[in-house]
Formats: structure tokens, C-alpha cells, sequence
């Protein structure tokens, strides 16, 4: 079984911080994708950045410049680091992984239950 967690969300006033941590556990044998998406009321989910082990690295355009996504590898963790908050970014933030499992051996997407971020104007 793999799982993701997520911590790190909160209430925060416009233009302030928070960083956002996943953590990977389980039968984890190699993640290749780690990644964060946000999800409001009547929209989808959406990508908001994105990390393969070689670095490359996605961003939405609505948070470019703003916030920052990194990795340990070592213990399987993802971070989001969220500057410049607005009120906009408002969301329950999903962490997400390709996840190559020791039962499996073949990569699945798995995801974590999310943790909620609310910006105050």
C-alpha cells in the first residue's frame, strides 16, 4: 500500500506564506512525478506545479514566480513553497505521485486527501 499525506495548510491573510509538505510511504520503490494540484467549488482539480527525479519542473501560469515546488528524494517528500498569497489561491491543495510500488512494480498515480488553503483578503 502506498499512501500520501499532506500538511501544512491554513489560514493565512493576502501576501503571506505557507509551505505545503507530502509525504510519501508505503511499498514505495522509486517515484518518478511528484506534483501538487488545487481544486475549488465547481471546478476541477488543476495542475499547480510539478517535478520529475531529473528536475524538470511545471508551473500553472497563475502561480509562477510565486510559489516553488522541490523535492527530497531520499525520504520521499514533496514540498510547496507558497509566497505572495492571494485570495485567489484559495483551494484544498492535492499532492499526487507516480509511484513505481515493490507489489506492483509498475507505476500508478496515487494521491493524497489534500489539505485545505484559505487567503483572506
Amino acid at each position: 500500500q502506498v499512501q500520501l499525506v499532506e500538511s501544512g495548510g491554513g489560514l493565512v491573510q493576502a501576501g503571506g506564506s505557507l509551505r505545503l509538505s507530502c509525504v510519501g510511504s508505503g511499498s514505495i520503490f522509486s517515484i518518478n512525478g511528484m506534483g501538487w494540484y488545487r481544486q475549488v467549488p465547481g471546478k476541477q482539480r488543476e495542475l499547480v506545479a510539478g517535478i520529475i527525479s531529473g528536475g524538470s519542473i511545471n508551473y500553472a501560469d497563475s502561480v509562477k514566480g510565486r510559489f516553488t515546488i522541490s523535492r527530497d528524494n531520499a525520504k520521499n517528500t514533496v514540498y510547496l513553497q507558497m509566497n505572495s498569497l492571494k485570495p485567489e489561491d484559495t483551494a484544498v491543495y492535492y499532492c499526487n505521485a507516480a509511484v513505481q510500488s515493490y507489489s506492483s512494480g509498475r507505476f500508478l498515480i496515487y494521491w493524497g486527501q489534500g489539505t485545505q488553503v484559505t487567503v483572506s483578503s
